[in-house]
């Protein structure tokens, strides 16, 4: 009888510690995303009530990501997560049906306070008022900690129309040998002396890797593309910010 109980209570013993292992997730895969439908479960979490219209797989930085297009609406959402450990990464949301008003075009710094209260503690980098399909809008640039803000304001309103953040993300190894986001902004900055960079990052472009630098002076936006590797310029864009 004695030795009944006791392999019984081995048995439960075993059967518990089981239980533990199968119900503890091995860390470093607990969170990875393997398909579209652990994406879809995320995204679907993040914007509630919201209808998924694509999902689709790329490269950032060396890193494989899932990006999600939804709707809510007359909101269009794209979120971006990081296949390795399922970070959100990237979010933005833009109102589609944007109307014109006739009211007095509100301060820029009523404006920078509308995004300050929107990311609290964030520092404002630039603000400058610009023409998108025939309304006024308020772009405002702001970095918090790893996170690099977008916002856009009516600027006849003060809605927000279009707000976007997205995370400093480390390039993988394997980049020796290029020129560094520093000096591709030193590149960009001699073309356009006295100008403020307002981003700089790496990318892919079709296999080529090259820095994406944006510069400000006066009314104008300037876009450079230059050769991660070589420093040569392949792109620059000027555009007007009343374009």
């Amino acid at each position: 009888m004695e030795k009944r109980k006791l392999s019984a209570k081995i048995v439960m013993i075993c059967c518990l510690a089981l239980i533990g292992i199968l119900a503890v997730p091995n860390t470093a895969y607990a969170k990875k995303i393997t398909s579209d439908s652990q994406v879809r479960r995320l995204a679907k979490k993040e914007v509630k009530g919201a209808v998924i219209i694509e999902i689709d797989r790329d490269y950032e930085k060396g890193n494989l990501v899932y990006e999600v297009k939804l709707m809510k609406g007359t909101k269009e959402y794209d979120l971006t997560y990081r296949a390795s450990d399922g970070k959100l990464i990237e979010y933005d949301m833009e109102e589609l049906r944007v109307r014109p008003s006739s009211k007095k075009i509100i301060s820029k710094s009523k404006c920078k306070r509308l995004a300050k209260k929107k990311v609290k503690g964030g520092q404002i980098i630039s603000i400058r008022l610009k023409f998108d399909d025939g309304i006024e809008e308020y772009k405002v640039k702001m970095q918090k900690g790893s996170k690099k803000y977008e916002l856009e304001y009516h600027a006849r309103t003060g809605k927000l129309i279009g707000y976007q953040w997205k995370l400093n993300l480390k390039t993988k190894p394997g980049h020796s040998g290029y020129i560094g986001v520093e000096k591709a902004k030193q590149i960009a900055l001699a073309e356009v002396p006295g100008a403020t960079v307002v981003k700089a990052e790496f990318d892919n472009d079709d296999g080529v890797p090259v820095y994406e630098v944006e510069l400000v002076k006066d009314a104008w936006e300037y876009e450079f593309k230059i050769h991660a590797k070589t420093g040569q310029i392949l792109e620059r864009d000027q555009d007007s910010i009343y374009d």
